[in-house]
């Protein structure tokens, strides 16, 4: 294209999840009830990790840090369709786009991480728990965490830096609620053949490496477990997998419905509803996964709303 043809353009529509008015309140209402779990939800995990000692331990320290992420992670696309709604106004600016796209991958595959080195820590705890303290010191921990926010902002860097690059001319409309790096790239009139390469090497690389860690994990765990005799050691060392298990597959699952759907029929309007599954449904749900079924989590969030019960302070003693 030359260049008196390749006009920049400085603002998009996000043309959200459905176009129809009557809609418009009961969109807002839904996504507002649940953008306040996952804060309030998260928040809670966080607060409960940091004010109890009994779970300044590895585990919760690593499931505080996801909390965290799944705060950000929705906080990066649900205010702004929020706002988009309340004031009918579904403008977005390409500085906005940029930034929306660079904070959303990077806590989408921070994610991804925090979820790896969780079952990494559960490996550990299972399969070597006699030397759990000493490996999984706080040291370890501290850096593992580290590597993983260094690798993700990076990682986020030059996705968005490659999308400087891109020029779009005529098309701006993007059928999604929020800037989706994979919309966005089909939306460029200019060459992308780069840009589609690094992206599926980064997913590949960043999405598919800490599956297959958590699989490897997993796969010991399970063997370790089988070779335990007791009926009960089983059942415990199981269940200390479940909320991380079950987080694992809610989270994954998604994600992969997301690109199954996007191979479909009017790809786009499914793909921004099978988002919404991963965005918001899945850091809505963690909370309750994480503590409705986890006696210490449960017990520190009664100790942070002043309800711990004299037999809870007697249990703990």
């Amino acid at each position: 294209m030359g260049p008196g043809n390749d006009t920049q353009i400085s603002e998009f529509l996000l043309l959200g999840l459905s176009e129809e008015p009557e809609l418009q309140p009961l969109l807002f209402g839904l996504f507002i009830s649940m953008y306040l779990i996952i804060v309030f939800g998260n928040l809670l995990i966080i607060l409960a990790v940091s004010v109890d000692p009994n779970l300044h331990t590895p585990m919760y320290f690593f499931l505080a840090n996801l909390s965290f992420v799944d705060i950000c992670f929705t906080s990066t696309t649900v205010p702004k369709m929020l706002v988009n709604i309340q004031t009918q106004n579904k403008v977005i600016t390409y500085a906005g786009c940029v930034t929306q796209i660079y904070f959303f991958i990077l806590f989408a595959v921070s994610d991804f991480f925090m979820l790896s080195v969780m079952a990494y820590d559960r490996f550990v705890a299972i399969c070597h728990p006699l030397h759990y303290t000493v490996i999984m010191n706080p040291q370890l921990c501290a850096l593992l965490v580290l590597v993983s926010w260094i690798v993700c902002i990076l990682n986020s860097l030059l996705h968005s830096l490659m999308m400087l690059r891109l020029s779009f001319c005529t098309h701006f409309h993007i059928p999604h609620f929020f800037c989706e790096l994979n919309q966005m790239i089909q939306l460029a009139c200019s060459d992308t053949f780069l840009n589609n390469l690094v992206m599926y090497f980064a997913a590949v690389l960043l999405g598919g490496g800490p599956f297959v860690g958590i699989l490897y994990s997993y796969s010991k765990i399970v063997s370790t477990v089988h070779g335990i005799s007791s009926a009960l050691g089983k059942y415990k060392a199981f269940s200390t997998c479940a909320s991380h298990l079950s987080v694992v597959s809610l989270f994954y699952c998604t994600v992969l419905g997301v690109y199954l759907s996007s191979a479909a029929p009017q790809s786009s309007h499914a793909s921004a509803v099978a988002s919404v599954m991963y965005t918001v449904v899945t850091p809505m749900l963690n909370p309750f996964i994480y503590s409705l079924r986890n006696t210490d989590m449960k017990r520190a969030l009664k100790a942070v709303f002043g309800k711990e019960t004299l037999h809870d302070q007697l249990s703990k003693d």
